[in-house]
């Protein structure tokens, strides 16, 4: 059985230009992926990305002592992993994404590229996951991305392994 989905374009805010990029692009992709039941299918842009979106009092809202939940595992291993696709991207390289999370909801996120770990991430506090805006996850991402190229840039034969 195929879906037609709308394209892309016509799902996405025509005025807000976050949603043209790269980044919120891939974060769209694998939240689409991790979505296994098709409960996304035709689905807005915005009602997607939706759940990474927690103002401060949405935060506090959600008690310090917590067990995260299996969606919020995903968007946390959606982030990691759109982070590593675009890794990929610019370098060429395989980028593997690593999340590690206890049931407590502390753990690690790590990104190796060959034989160079491009990003060790300490993650806390995970049922707590999400961004201010859309806008700021972006630049949260672009942050890891930079560093990770920078690192990938200054050792390339250990990347290439």
């Amino acid at each position: 059985m195929t879906e037609t989905l709308a394209p892309e374009s016509a799902i996405e805010p025509a005025n807000d230009p976050v949603y043209a990029t790269d980044f919120v692009k891939e974060m769209l992709r694998q939240t689409r992926a991790l979505d296994s039941y098709g409960q996304w299918d035709g689905k807005p842009t915005t009602a997607i990305l939706a759940g990474y979106v927690l103002s401060k009092e949405q935060k506090r809202a959600i008690p310090t002592i917590g067990d995260p939940d299996e969606v919020t595992l995903a968007r946390v291993k959606a982030f990691h992993n759109a982070i590593a696709v675009l890794i990929e991207k610019e370098c060429g390289q395989m980028a593997v994404p690593f999340v590690q999370i206890t049931h407590e909801g502390f753990g690690r996120a790590l990104i190796t590229v060959g034989k160079l770990l491009v990003m060790d991430r300490t993650l806390r506090d995970v049922h707590r996951f999400g961004f201010e805006s859309l806008s700021k996850m972006k630049t949260e991402g672009d942050k890891h991305l930079a560093v990770a190229l920078g690192i990938i840039g200054r050792f390339p034969e250990v990347a290439g392994m």
